[in-house]
């Protein structure tokens, strides 16, 4: 790298371009440099010193008036040297660096800002997961303290201005750098980037302007959602600061347990019991339905313990599109325990009669659906 008749680098060396760079070549080297040297992205012992050389020859050669002095009398022309960038605690976020040289210094006063999310659980019944239900939800938030209108105030009570900052809400210092000064400017932590400080606090909120409350909403639970899901309840999270837009309250779903029902996604889950007698026979049966009103299922005789008989759309409503999943009615017979002399004797009898039976072969399909409600 060479360096002019003062003996500082040469600042087009420094952000390598030529002397003849436009002022878009000459941004573009530094937004590429800037990202490369920046010290939250490159760890390396050198990166820092090299940032503020970068940062340093861009202020120069970005102003006209400087680059032609510079052009004519090299470093000499600056007078007390290149004055360079303005940081934020010493090294800004990407964001920082480009508001100071793309779109202009301004101040570092506090700006609004959005508020945070608020996450909560919900129960529901798996009847009000298959209808739909809406739901009074109580939770608590930040808003702004409608006594002092946000400002931490006591009513009638002025706010004076910070004396550490004189209003400003930054703190501005010069440093001096490798090529010379620059300015250092800092929120100020005694008004916290306001201005202004609390003399008299609002009693409510004890001055900081914003305080939690109990909020009551009504939430519409669609039909067709699971244990998992999540509803999301736009700008219902706390209050943004100094005016910022809320954050969102995001409620997760939990379903309760059922008495007679399993879930497999969108199908539901029945288990029939029987006596050997109605499978062997066969029989008319009633089966619950989620809604409560039975439906009929006619068995066949023979009917084996496992079996699983389809009722179609009675499971829950598909959440996404229309229609809804089946009703899994699966059979278990029910082998007794006690017996009286004269039903061993009959079924001493029967058994001799039937010999020993095979194993029926399962489908599979149907297997792989009752299967899932338990994985």
């Amino acid at each position: 790298m060479t360096t002019n008749s003062t003996g500082n680098a040469d600042l087009y060396e420094v952000l390598g371009v030529p002397r003849n760079a436009s002022a878009d070549d000459i941004k573009k080297a530094f937004r590429r440099l800037a990202m490369q040297f920046h010290p939250d992205r490159n760890k390396e012992a050198s990166a820092e010193v090299k940032f503020k050389e970068v940062n340093a020859a861009y202020e120069v050669l970005s102003d006209p008036e400087k680059r032609s002095r510079y052009d004519r009398f090299g470093a000499a022309g600056l007078g007390g040297g290149a004055q360079g960038f303005q940081g934020h605690d010493g090294f800004g976020g990407f964001g920082d660096i480009f508001d100071a040289f793309f779109r202009g210094t301004g101040t570092r006063r506090a700006g609004p800002q959005a508020g945070s999310d608020l996450h909560a659980a919900l129960e529901i019944s798996l009847e009000e997961a298959v209808s739909g239900v809406e739901h009074e939800f109580a939770f608590e938030r930040v808003e702004r303290c409608a006594d002092c209108r946000a400002t931490g105030q006591a009513e009638g009570a002025e706010k004076p201005q910070c004396t550490e900052c004189q209003g400003a809400g930054e703190i501005r210092r010069v440093q001096q750098s490798l090529f010379g000064q620059y300015v250092n400017v800092a929120m100020c932590t005694r008004c916290r980037g306001e201005g202004s400080i609390v003399s008299d606090p609002c009693k409510t909120c004890r001055g900081q302007g914003m305080r939690r409350v109990p909020v009551s909403r009504t939430v519409k639970v669609p039909a067709g959602v699971d244990h998992g899901s999540q509803l999301r309840v736009s700008g219902e999270g706390d209050h943004g600061p100094r005016g910022g837009p809320p954050g969102h309250l995001y409620i997760e779903l939990h379903l309760a347990p059922h008495e007679v029902f399993k879930r497999a996604e969108s199908d539901l889950i029945y288990d029939l019991p029987l006596n050997i007698a109605q499978a062997s026979l066969g029989t008319d049966v009633e089966v619950p339905t989620i809604e409560g009103e039975p439906v009929e299922l006619k068995l066949k005789p023979g009917t084996q313990h496992g079996e699983v008989h389809i009722i179609r759309g009675r499971g829950v409503p598909h959440l996404r599109g229309s229609g809804r999943g089946d009703l899994l009615v699966r059979t278990h017979v029910v082998t007794p325990t006690k017996l009286s002399g004269d039903q061993k004797e009959l079924l001493r009898r029967l058994a001799e009669s039937l010999g020993t039976p095979e194993v029926p072969d399962e489908d599979p399909s149907v297997f792989e659906r009752i299967k899932s409600a338990f994985t």
